[in-house]
């Protein structure tokens, strides 16, 4: 699995070897969906707040008394029944939204939207990209110069959520350069996340190589050596056998 190289000006440039594991999955859009949701979910924050009957002011005294009057019985004006009671059921400001996602569920959704956006022509490898000092120009041309590529036309008119820029290690001069476009989103190969691809529709990944292998290293899970269980000192095994004695019984 080959895929072409192009340098900032796009001009092809080479070529590169992609490894299956990360461009070679089939599209699975139950696991994708769960895992974009899951992170939807993580990332919210809850702001609405209402007041329950125990939080509002007031409703100490009971308002009348429990019979003899004719009227409905109540102990409190701020039950939720009555206009300016609590609010039975509302949302709540300390509400958790937080949803775990598995890291290897994570990271096979990150391969998968990976695999399908390749498949469909939407990820584009670049040589480097740098610029002597951070100007907005520059980074117009480049845009403009990724439009002229066939089959990225739409690239430099699509005006929201155009594409998410993935170098291989952070670089100041090139995230002011993008700043001013609110539809590019600059980001490290190593933290490039399944929500992060699906909010855009193009993926340019800068450095492929030292990128990729940054990406592929973020999946790899650490595995937990089994150590021997320890042998029990001889003293301690001699005071629970002692122990372990069955007593006489008493005549």
């Amino acid at each position: 699995m080959e895929s072409k190289v192009y340098n900032q000006k796009g001009k092809e440039s080479g070529s590169i070897k992609l490894p299956e594991k990360i461009f070679g999955l089939k599209w699975n859009s139950d696991l994708v969906h769960q895992v974009v949701t899951s992170m939807r979910s993580s990332a919210r924050s809850a702001i609405a707040h209402t007041k329950m009957r125990g939080d509002v002011r007031g409703g100490g005294k009971k308002p009348w008394q429990q019979k003899g009057t004719g009227r409905a019985r109540h102990g409190s004006i701020r039950s939720p029944l009555w206009r300016g009671g609590g609010v039975t059921h509302g949302p709540r400001s300390d509400k958790n939204f937080d949803r775990k996602v598995n890291k290897k569920m994570k990271n096979k959704a990150l391969f998968t939207i990976l695999s399908r956006k390749f498949k469909d022509g939407e990820v584009l490898f670049i040589d480097s990209l740098s610029f002597p000092a951070p100007k907005t120009k520059e980074a117009k041309e480049v845009l403009v110069a990724i439009g002229k590529i066939e089959g990225y036309e739409a690239f430099s008119k699509k005006k929201v959520n155009t594409a998410c820029i993935a170098l291989s290690k952070k670089d100041s001069t090139t995230e002011k350069s993008f700043s001013n476009f609110s539809n590019i989103e600059i980001s490290e190969a190593r933290n490039i996340n399944p929500l992060t691809l699906v909010n855009s529709k193009y993926i340019v990944i800068v450095d492929p190589e030292v990128s990729l292998g940054a990406i592929a290293r973020t999946s790899e899970v650490k595995e937990v050596k089994e150590e021997a269980p320890k042998e029990p000192k001889p003293e301690k095994v001699a005071k629970a056998k002692a122990k372990a004695k069955v007593k006489p019984a008493k005549k």
